[in-house]
């Protein structure tokens, strides 16, 4: 399957999909003015990819600064197809980046890690002069 690129804009993230690696990053910030019309050929590419997954190792890197709440609600289907594929048996690692005092950033992570129980989560912290 051909990966996925979407480059970065001032209003959405970059959208680095490698599919014959099983390495799926999203970064940046996302705010854009209407978030299904970004995140819905997003999230049909990755459902597609995932459709043909058979216990694949799968590494999932998010690192958003800010994502508003049309983004959160796109990106929580993109998490959903991530956790019914840890269900159907691939093993989906997801780091969430993220600032050490972004209390929302770490909120939705906690939310997310109860919502997809099936996916291995794991919380990282940006080293600041990275941003």
């Amino acid at each position: 399957m051909e990966s996925l690129y979407i480059p970065a804009t001032a209003t959405s993230p970059e959208v680095s999909f490698e599919f014959d690696q099983h390495r799926l990053s999203i970064r940046g910030e996302s705010y854009p003015e209407n978030a299904a019309a970004f995140y819905g050929p997003v999230i049909h590419g990755v459902r597609a990819y995932l459709d043909s997954c058979e216990s694949c190792p799968i590494e999932v890197n998010v690192s958003l600064a800010y994502f508003n709440s049309s983004s959160t609600k796109m990106l929580f289907g993109f998490f959903d197809a991530l956790n019914e594929a840890a269900l159907a048996g691939n093993t989906v690692t997801l780091n969430w980046y993220r600032d050490e005092e972004d209390e929302v950033s770490h909120e939705f992570g906690e939310e997310l890690r109860e919502d997809c129980p099936a996916l291995h989560f794991v919380e990282r912290m940006l080293d600041r002069k990275d941003g």
